[in-house]
């Protein structure tokens, strides 16, 4: 399927066509390995949304999954994965804003392989304490990306990209299957988009099963990685660095894979800015009585700015991608009454 989203650069998009995008024998096949491994959240109704938007809104809660976000899915295919193929799994290097390394410790910890996870020095307390309670061992650092890659060839470890890997991408993809098993239909899917490993994912399920259902990419305007790499035609680092509130999103770049199921399998990239995710975030919380992190928030944000169309009374359905909130952040967002 050829994406509504365009690149610039037309020699840039021959080259990213030919990248391997994740297939529903792959996704099928990760759902079959994270079988009895990782929860089947729930899809929840949000009748004040519905309301509001004059359409169904249905809420895929994956703050509620192990470790609070669907990254559990994808750390646990990749190395499950890597297992079936024969590959020593005696410990394990990523980067990560917080949750993708939580997830990963997780994995690691069932699996018996020692996890490291180097962080932005500015990470989220309570996501750094995450790591650390399943078992990983964080290293706060400025040039954390570059400082993960030099410890993972150091120490001949292998580095798990946190988004840009096919079989992280296939497990993040099982929220599409459970998705379109528990929805009679969608109109329109909603996803928030760091580094792109959920969307691809999730664009490479609904490519395959529901093709009539669009899919809409979400991102901070200040950490619009994949909206800059389709400006300038290929994956490459923001020219400034990501800043949202937004912290799971904050991803500095986009991948090879991700950029490419993005250009191919979404329909729609849309940019919200700090005031709507702040609202968002509110809203959701009060509304819906779910812990969720401001990540979880800009498919909201960008449903009431109006930047995504769904039918009247059509169906959509957000991806709540994560709980691991900061909740002194959250308390000065909502109060305590």
């Amino acid at each position: 399927m050829e994406s509504g989203v365009t690149s610039a650069a037309g020699e840039v998009r021959e080259a990213a066509a030919v990248v391997a995008l994740t297939s529903e024998d792959d996704v099928r096949a990760a759902a079959r390995r994270l079988s009895g491994q990782v929860l089947r959240t729930p899809l929840l109704p949000c009748e004040a949304l519905s309301r509001e938007l004059g359409c169904r809104v249905l809420l895929k809660a994956e703050n509620l999954q192990h470790t609070g976000s669907f990254k559990a899915r994808g750390a646990l295919n990749a190395l499950l994965a890597r297992r079936e193929r024969g590959l020593a799994l005696d410990g394990v290097v990523t980067f990560s804003a917080g949750n993708h390394g939580a997830a990963l410790a997780f994995a690691g910890r069932r699996l018996g392989a020692a996890v490291t996870v180097f962080m932005p020095p500015r990470a989220v307390p309570a996501k750094v304490e995450a790591i650390r309670r399943h078992g990983g061992r964080p290293v706060l650092t400025e040039d954390f990306v570059g400082a993960a890659r030099e410890f993972a060839e150091r120490g001949e470890l292998p580095l798990l990209h946190p988004f840009d890997d096919l079989d992280v991408i296939a497990g993040q993809g099982t929220v599409g299957l459970e998705i379109l098993e528990d929805a009679d239909w969608v109109d329109t899917l909603v996803v928030p988009i760091g580094g792109g490993g959920l969307v691809s994912g999730l664009g490479a399920t609904v490519a395959a099963l529901s093709p009539a259902t669009h899919v809409v990419g979400v991102e901070p305007a200040l950490a619009a990685t994949l909206a800059h790499a389709v400006r300038t035609g290929a994956p490459a680092a923001l020219e400034t660095p990501p800043a949202s509130l937004a912290d799971g999103l904050n991803a500095p770049f986009a991948g090879v894979h991700t950029y490419a199921h993005v250009r191919r399998q979404v329909h729609h990239l849309v940019q919200v800015g700090e005031d709507d995710i702040r609202a968002a975030w509110a809203f959701l919380v009060r509304e819906t009585r779910l812990l969720v992190e401001p990540s979880a928030a800009v498919g909201l944000a960008a449903l009431r700015a109006g930047a995504v169309t769904v039918p009247a009374g059509g169906t959509v359905v957000l991806v709540i991608s994560g709980g691991n909130a900061d909740l002194g952040a959250l308390a000065a967002v909502v109060p305590v009454s």
